[in-house]
């Protein structure tokens, strides 16, 4: 007790400070001050560059707003001339946590068929092997319209419904954008198919007008790309529909607005219709490709990188789970740091056991950089993330067992990531139930993970290595088996299919309980542990 008062009698001033400095420096207000929303990070890894040919991609859905639960949607029929209703999400602070209610914004004809997808906040994959990432880069305010009928989500959520290959998805995005409109802000998304993935990039067409301005650029199969939050497309070649593709207005409405003439050189999208200056982007760049591609040497200052890289190294998914985890340990903008105080002599007076802050709290309180913020530092892994998705899809493998999602609940770094198939019928509970906006609630496995984690998190110097003493021992276990159980399962699609989607449903439904049950034990284990020390 003694030494959390002598703690406490530190630190508290530093705070205090703190606290006065972000109400009259609204560079480094918090995020959702600054209307900006919170982050995520996608990765993405060509066929060539991953370890088994698979491609990949993945996101990290940092949010407080974005609902944490998911269910499965299945493959529908519609009658001719139906229609769907499109809804665009906006901010609900009625219920006990911040949180987003969807109003509607029109009706668009309806297809004769649908897809099905696992239905997380984003639609992350569908039955045809189709898997989505996600990031937000903002772009210019001025572009932002309320005339269109498409956000994000339910953008996602149609090329999800509809297509097929990340090409399809592209083109249907751009005719119905173009028809119907883009309401949101800039966002990027990362598509993916068997055989390649695309970077999308999409902003409105400026203050009542319909449309949207967009572009998107191939991930060459032999390297890997990111995006943290940053716009990353610079240069188009027009000459190359291989590896490019736009919108019709993408030159003309930068020229109209005074973004971009002929006489400046070469049009840069990110430029154009956006910014380079966060800090929170760039540094997730450079630390993504500095952990696949170190011999690179990238300058961790710079304020742009390649495009994509290519790896030094195929791509496995332990690295994947690295490079999400990572709090730039090893590096000069560590977030894991103990706190030491020295008196006028210089001698240290204090020098706790553990970091006594969360990892990701360590920056704002020193004011690196910017503090926490959209133009700050932030860490790859991060606190507040809903879910975390790592997609595999296999062109060798028939797509219900080909498309893989592994998935993982709120903090990367104390979690653990399991199976989902884009075939399975159904999830457990304790994924479905809504628990986030509703509050606390122990039928959540994102409030298991999520409490967990923020436990960790108050002495993660020491506790982490209990977190992970539990979890990488089942990860191993997980990336060892796949091919041995899926080489079982494949036999068993060739022989009868519904039994063979009812063992990969079975399968996944079963580890996602084995890690939620698992994650409440590992809290009590903590308290009990460390009860004594706080």
């Amino acid at each position: 007790m003694k030494k959390i008062f002598i703690i406490l009698f530190l630190v508290l001033p530093i705070q205090i400070s703190l606290t006065q400095h972000l109400q009259t420096k609204d560079e480094i207000k918090p995020d959702w001050e600054d209307g900006f929303p919170e982050g995520c990070t996608t990765i993405t890894v060509g066929k060539h560059a991953s370890y088994d040919g698979s491609v990949m991609t993945s996101h990290t859905d940092d949010s407080h707003r974005t609902r944490s639960e998911f269910d499965i949607m299945p493959p529908m029929t519609f009658e001719q001339n139906s229609k769907v209703m499109l809804y665009k999400r906006v901010p609900d602070n009625s219920k006990k946590m911040p949180a987003y209610k969807f109003e509607p914004t029109g009706e668009i004809p309806q297809v004769e068929s649908t897809y099905g997808y696992i239905n997380t906040a984003y639609p992350c994959m569908n039955t045809e092997q189709l898997a989505i990432g996600e990031s937000t880069f903002g772009g210019r305010e001025e572009l932002k319209s309320d005339k269109g009928l498409i956000d994000c989500t339910q953008l996602v959520r149609l090329m999800a419904e509809r297509t097929k290959t990340a090409r399809e998805a592209i083109k249907m995005a751009g005719e119905l954008l173009e028809r119907y409109g883009y309401n949101d802000d800039g966002e990027c998304l990362t598509i993916a198919d068997p055989n390649e993935v695309w970077m999308f990039e999409v902003v409105g067409p400026g203050k009542d007008k319909v449309g949207a301005v967009w572009v998107a650029q191939r991930v060459p199969d032999n390297h890997i790309s990111v995006n943290a939050n940053g716009s990353r497309i610079r240069h188009i070649d027009t000459s190359n529909s291989d590896y490019f593709m736009y919108s019709k207005n993408v030159f003309a409405v930068a020229i109209e607005n005074g973004w971009w003439n002929h006489e400046q050189g070469d049009f840069e999208f990110c430029y154009a219709y956006a910014d380079r200056n966060s800090f929170a982007a760039r540094r997730r760049e450079w630390r993504v490709f500095d952990l696949a591609a170190p011999s690179l040497k990238l300058d961790p200052n710079a304020e742009n990188y390649p495009f994509s890289v290519k790896p030094d190294k195929s791509i496995t998914l332990e690295k994947m789970v690295e490079i999400f985890s990572d709090f730039y340990e090893g590096t000069d903008f560590n977030f894991v740091k103990d706190l030491t105080v020295a008196d006028d002599s210089g001698r240290v007076i204090i020098s706790p056991l553990a970091n006594p802050f969360m990892p990701y709290d360590m920056n704002k309180l020193f004011r690196i950089n910017g503090g926490w913020g959209w133009r700050g530092e932030r860490t790859i892994a991060r606190w507040y993330t809903m879910y975390a998705t790592i997609i595999q899809c296999r062109s060798w493998l028939p797509n219900e067992i080909g498309g893989v999602v592994w998935l993982a609940w709120d903090n990367v770094a104390s979690s653990i990531y399991t199976p989902l198939y884009s075939s399975i019928t159904r999830v457990p509970e304790s994924c479905s139930t809504p628990g986030r906006e509703n509050g606390y609630t122990k039928k959540s496995a994102w409030w298991a993970f999520n409490v967990l984690g923020t436990l960790a998190a108050q002495r993660w110097g020491d506790m982490r290595h209990d977190v992970r003493a539990v979890w990488d021992p089942w990860q191993a276990e997980l990336f060892a088996n796949q091919r041995s159980f899926e080489e079982e399962v494949l036999q068993l699609l060739k022989s009868d299919r519904k039994r063979g989607m009812e063992h990969l449903t079975k399968y996944s439904y079963e580890w996602q309980k084995k890690v939620f049950e698992r994650a409440w034990e590992l809290t009590e284990e903590l308290w009990t542990k460390y009860d004594e020390l706080f």
